[in-house]
């Protein structure tokens, strides 16, 4: 099990080859609170707004260890404001799990 320690949201972190490996049902106000302003908004393709995040975790042996994620919203024409299925981009499923832990 992973521990959370930290993370950073910035546009500069490389989320190249992040893929969809789950979901996180809340609402844009509390992602912003939690997690800070979207690092992107605008035309994106095919989102109107993501997070790119990468947490600093901890093993139960102490070995540090960043997990690189996204949060996006996926083929929508607007941003939802309301409660909505996240989609979370990452490597594995310990993406899904960090967005969790860093939501509670």
């Amino acid at each position: 099990m992973l521990k959370l320690l930290s993370f950073e949201n910035d546009e500069a972190l490389d989320v190249n080859g992040t893929s969809f490996k789950g979901y996180v049902k809340t609402d844009y106000a509390t992602l912003v609170e939690k997690l800070g302003e979207p690092t992107f908004v605008g035309d994106l393709d095919k989102s109107t707004v993501e997070w790119d995040i990468e947490f600093l975790t901890e093993d139960e042996f102490g070995n540090e260890d960043y997990i690189p994620a996204t949060i996006y919203d996926w083929k929508r024409d607007c941003t939802p404001m309301g409660e909505y299925d996240w989609h979370i981009g990452g490597f594995n499923m310990y993406a899904v799990d960090m967005v969790g832990d860093a939501l509670k």
